[in-house]
């Protein structure tokens, strides 16, 4: 009888450990990074072992997953996605939403849109799609506009009314919470917001609407997209236990997209 009870447990430790997988999963430091790491916990608990990697910018995280050296990556929404596979000809896809991270209005100089200044300077994200976005949100608050038809893909070169003759400094994202010293206000993406302490909902001085377009998704490369981890991956971030600890720890700031 033991033999046989030792027997079975082998098999069952054997079994297991053949379920089991490994994989990198990219991330942007922040607010990806530490749900990423709830998300491992329970990877964990279905047989997916997960070993994040942190990336300090936008750009590496689609180039590491292009050339296979990461399996995933969640850091970034659909519209940044789609620019990057169209400008790079990447071969990724989005498997599941994540997060919406409302981008805000940040200053060190006012406490409102309304206070600045003729010839302000305000700070963008120097990337294409996070421009864009950071200067709708503008629009949306009325110290800009657009076309009607313009889209999402902005630049200032499409604005029709500047009434404050704004001037806007395109700095790379993680480098606009640095800039607030130097610029009357920044529109910063949440993640490098937190990162440099910042909270959205208590320091910006305005704040993307809840209708934004701007969910952000896991990525694979195409060739993994039905691939039983990436089904796994993907059911992990969307356990309940995730979205609790989301709601709990960002009170609002964040929020659950799936």
């Amino acid at each position: 009888m033991k033999k046989l009870i030792i027997a079975a447990t082998l098999a069952v430790l054997a079994a297991g450990s053949a379920l089991a997988e490994d994989i990198k999963v990219g991330v942007s430091a922040g607010e990806h990074a530490k749900i990423m790491e709830k998300v491992k916990e329970v990877a964990k608990t279905k047989g997916l072992n997960i070993d994040i990697i942190e990336f300090s910018d936008y750009v590496v995280p689609n180039q590491a997953l292009n050339d296979g050296d990461i399996q995933a990556n969640s850091f970034q929404h659909q519209p940044y996605l789609d620019n990057q596979i169209a400008d790079r000809k990447f071969d990724l896809v989005s498997i599941g939403k994540t997060i919406t991270t409302p981008m805000g209005v940040y200053s060190k100089k006012v406490k409102s849109l309304d206070e600045l200044k003729e010839g302000s300077t305000v700070a963008i994200p120097n990337d294409p799609t996070n421009g864009g976005r950071a200067l709708l949100v503008l629009a949306a608050k009325g110290l800009i506009k657009f076309k009607e038809d313009a889209g999402i893909k902005v630049t200032p070169a499409d604005i029709i009314e500047n009434t404050k003759k704004i001037e806007f400094a395109e700095i790379d994202a993680a480098q606009l919470p640095r800039s607030l010293d130097d610029v009357d206000a920044a529109v910063i993406n949440t993640n490098y917001a937190m990162e440099a302490g910042l909270n959205p909902k208590k320091d910006a001085i305005a704040i993307e609407g809840e209708q934004s377009p701007y969910a952000n998704v896991i990525v694979v490369r195409t060739a993994d997209k039905d691939a039983p981890w990436a089904k796994t991956l993907v059911e992990a971030y969307h356990d309940e236990s995730i979205r609790k600890f989301i709601n709990d720890e960002y009170k609002g700031a964040l929020i659950a997209s799936w």
